[in-house]
């Protein structure tokens, strides 16, 4: 598996643009994030439909083609640095289709942020842009409003990457699953999207040569068991080389949950650490996707070869 592209980092100033691939925004969020932004010297543009509501399935943010239309406008506006998403929810696979990849190419490099059901477009950001993106928190998420480790180290990654080029675990250390280390280039996001992603036209083939990073949220422990017997029986963790697991809210009693991470990933004989504090989480890191990176399960680390963002 190959290092991506990196994108620029932000400047003071830099025009970015939030947009709502997935579920409805509330108003008074999204305001709160775009003083946040704002607080940062950045330039936030909100796209059209962020603040829409589909007309019979209110758990979108519009139609698919006014989603869809969004993120691409914003990607192809020159003066925009950076597309990031303001939530996540679910929507992103029923647009991630409509979105004419030639000219998002042709658009060049740029940051793209968010979390949760963005992993399907993270996914399609790697195989149809060859890009590394940054899994973090959501521009109006409750974590990122609510919390300063999350806004501080999403703002270090996107205008100070060389300080934030080891990742470090919330808390320190995490928890030793397999212990080791690990060479490779990072990749996933949310566990059960990457399951549905399967045998689509945007997914990764496999996680081979890869360090798999995954988390989720309000999934009970047999719901994670099947998520991981999937990518197992469909051979796409064959030639993983090593596991990163973030937080796993509301998905049931600890000691069952950590129950299920061992059983399923324990014999694929990788290096494998526990709560490195990403996801849906308090103080959630932002972890890059698509980049090289040495994966040390006692030091609790992620090393990345370069800055996340050139």
């Amino acid at each position: 598996m190959r290092q991506l592209l990196r994108p620029p980092r932000l400047a003071p100033g830099a025009r970015v643009a939030v947009v709502a691939p997935s579920g409805p925004v509330p108003e008074e969020r999204l305001q709160a994030g775009l003083d946040v932004l704002r607080g940062w010297d950045l330039d936030p543009l909100v796209m059209p439909h962020v603040l829409g509501r589909h007309d019979a399935l209110g758990y979108l943010a519009g139609t698919d083609a006014e989603r869809a239309g969004d993120l691409q406008d914003a990607w192809c506006d020159p003066a925009v640095a950076a597309v990031l998403c303001a939530r996540g929810g679910y929507g992103a696979q029923r647009m991630v289709d409509l979105l004419d990849w030639d000219a998002m190419r042709a658009a060049g490099p740029k940051v793209f942020a968010g979390f949760s059901d963005i992993t399907v477009l993270h996914q399609a950001f790697a195989t149809r842009l060859g890009l590394v993106t940054l899994y973090g928190p959501a521009a109006a998420g409750v974590d990122f409003l609510k919390n300063a480790r999350a806004q501080d180290h999403l703002r270090a990654t996107l205008f100070d990457p060389e300080s934030v080029r080891t990742v470090t675990a919330v808390p320190p250390g995490g928890g030793v699953l397999v212990p080791g280390r690990a060479r490779g280039v990072t990749l996933g996001g949310c566990l059960s999207l990457l399951a549905s992603d399967l045998g689509t036209p945007h997914t990764r083939a496999g996680a081979g040569g890869g360090l798999l990073l995954i988390e989720d949220v309000g999934e009970s422990p047999y719901r994670l068991d099947r998520y991981l017997t999937q990518l197992l029986r469909s051979g796409w963790l064959d030639g993983v080389a090593g596991i990163v697991l973030g937080s796993w809210a509301s998905c049931g009693p600890s000691e069952e949950l950590r129950a299920v991470l061992a059983d399923r990933l324990g014999g694929l004989g990788v290096p494998v650490v526990e709560e490195f504090g990403f996801g849906h989480c308090d103080g959630a890191l932002t972890m890059p996707l698509g980049a090289s990176a040495e994966l040390d399960v006692i030091a609790g680390t992620l090393t990345l070869d370069e800055p996340a963002l050139s």
